[in-house]
């Protein structure tokens, strides 16, 4: 476990106040857990009130919480770690010291990965009952939690992360009526492409393309019980929160915000840095850097 000196090392904080020899072996959660001499907490500004719970232990702060604390006399009783973005730093540190995947790098027996699919099997982490069909593409430093299937063709770019229970390059909801009535499947012959460190969560399912590819960009995050239809193409850095529904070939630009629960009509365009708020429903183009929110989604800046 880490000494407030190596935390220090890894952050290199605006300021430190204590003891840098002091030692951290357990991480608790600010205002919830009462802390002691070897504990660690972050603490955002909106909850600087709740430093008044800290007896002892290792803080990390911005400068404007630090000050409010000592406006309430309890700066000596912890170590204090002032950094310009504590959320980060709590990231970092914890990413650093005490953070382990539970699923290690090798592939499980009861993985079904067919001959033509190309895998880097040296960096790859393959859980319980993944099945890769053929074609696929998969690249280095790969992921993929159990039950999950990767459909015929999909291409998987490097230092992505899959979770489990997940179906990509399915075919989508796409039908025609036939002469007689009868509705019949369009065939799907496009695929999936997920660009680099792109991360899934679980029980999501991604679409292939019926022409092309259904198209997720560059460290795009994409949360759990997400359904992405066929042909949608989802641009750089962006996120999709949990229950969200992005029908066909819908566009969405870079760093774009969905909420939860959003559902995205088919071949509409969301422009870059837009964000749409929880539970919307969007039925029309939403401009760059706007804020859409409602059912039906409206602009509200």
């Amino acid at each position: 476990m880490p000494s407030c000196a190596q935390i220090i090392q890894l952050l290199r904080p605006i300021e430190f106040i204590g003891n840098e020899h002091d030692d951290v072996i357990e991480i608790l959660q600010l205002g919830q857990e009462e802390t002691h001499a070897k504990s660690l907490v972050w603490c955002a500004d909106k909850n600087r009130e709740k430093l008044l719970t800290v007896q002892a232990g290792t803080v990390l702060l911005s400068k404007e919480s630090y000050d409010w604390a000592s406006a309430q006399n309890i700066t000596g009783k912890a170590n204090w770690i002032i950094t310009e973005n504590p959320r980060r730093a709590f990231l970092k540190t914890v990413k650093t010291f005490f953070y382990q995947p539970d699923q290690e790098i090798g592939i499980q027996h009861s993985a079904k990965i067919h001959t033509s699919a190309q895998l880097d099997r040296e960096t790859a982490s393959i859980g319980n009952h993944v099945v890769i069909e053929k074609g696929c593409s998969i690249g280095k430093n790969v992921r993929i939690g159990h039950n999950t299937v990767i459909l015929s063709n999909t291409v998987i770019g490097d230092n992505v992360t899959i979770g489990n229970n997940n179906t990509i390059g399915g075919i989508g909801f796409g039908y025609e009526k036939s002469e007689d009535g009868a509705y019949e499947l369009i065939p799907h012959i496009g695929n999936v492409v997920l660009d680099d460190d792109v991360e899934i969560g679980n029980n999501v399912t991604i679409d292939r393309a019926v022409l092309g590819s259904t198209h997720i960009g560059k460290n795009v995050k994409i949360d759990n019980l997400v359904h992405i239809a066929h042909g949608v193409q989802i641009g750089e850095n962006s996120l999709i929160i949990a229950n969200s529904m992005v029908a066909g070939s819908v566009k969405i630009g870079r760093d774009v915000w969905v909420g939860p629960s959003t559902s995205i009509i088919q071949n509409i365009k969301i422009g870059d840095g837009a964000l749409i708020g929880v539970s919307s429903n969007v039925l029309k183009e939403v401009e760059p850097s706007s804020v859409m929110a409602g059912n039906p989604a409206k602009k509200l800046r």
